[in-house]
């Protein structure tokens, strides 16, 4: 336990304490007119919205791909089981350039969707897409083992009792991946908060409109305002712990219920 809690503080707790009292030079006045600067608070609605929305989107996709890769068999499983860890493999760069290269109004995907008056590249729906890419192997391994590990004659049994297959899944096979899925959403929500790489090739980065908070953090290290980039970082900080926080209860919920 010494040995856990140690390497836990050397890599986690000190590096964000030092977060912490890097703000403290500002004065709570100054705090206060930092994070609630527009171009801040937009950053902030924007990265929170979008994050939340591809969180949303990738735990119904995430979990149908880990139906399929649970329960059917066919031909080029292993390859597609593969693909699913392709995010985590990529460097965030070259996923931003791919997108960016692929969604453009000249790349197979933009193209057609050009056609149809879609813009994705260099748009706030470029960052929707990118958040999607990144995010998605959270669900589908968080829950996948669930599935794996998930008896058969359960669903026999209420198939037998006169249950459809929408009763069973519903109430039957949900009920038991609920905390599972909970828990890759909330996995998926803080890596698409966080992620800086991938969206930079194929946002915008327009102030206002298409700019995440990570970009305004580093465009306040650029002009060498240290302690403003401490004090947007540590409301993102405090942000990101409280939706994990009250994600972790409602998963606690959720096991204790089922």
């Amino acid at each position: 336990m010494g040995y856990a809690v140690t390497y836990l503080s050397l890599i986690v707790l000190i590096p964000l304490t030092a977060l912490v009292f890097k703000s403290r030079p500002f004065a709570l006045k100054q705090f206060w007119t930092c994070i609630t600067d527009p171009r801040v608070l937009a950053a902030f609605r924007f990265s929170f919205s979008v994050s939340l929305a591809a969180a949303v989107v990738n735990l119904f996709a995430g979990l149908l791909i880990a139906w399929v890769l649970v329960r059917y068999s066919f031909w080029g499983k292993r390859i597609l089981d593969a693909a699913v860890d392709l995010p985590f493999a990529l460097p965030t760069a070259v996923a931003g350039i791919s997108l960016a290269t692929v969604y453009s109004d000249h790349g197979w995907i933009g193209r057609i969707l050009a056609q149809h008056g879609v813009k994705v590249a260099y748009t706030p729906l470029g960052v929707f897409v990118a958040l999607l890419f990144i995010s998605l192997p959270f669900v589908v391994r968080t829950v996948q083992p669930v599935l794996e590990d998930l008896d058969l004659e359960v669903e026999e049994a209420a198939a037998s009792l006169g249950a459809s297959r929408l009763q069973t899944f519903l109430r039957v096979l949900v009920p038991t991946v609920a905390p599972a899925m909970l828990a890759g959403f909330a996995l998926a929500f803080s890596r698409a908060l966080g992620e800086y790489g991938s969206v930079i090739f194929i946002s915008s980065n327009k102030p206002m409109i298409s700019e995440i908070v990570p970009q305004v953090i580093i465009s306040k290290l650029e002009e060498y305002d240290y302690t403003g980039a401490a004090a947007v970082a540590v409301v993102m900080l405090v942000a990101s712990f409280s939706v994990l926080f009250i994600l972790n209860v409602m998963q606690r919920i959720s096991q204790e219920r089922s």
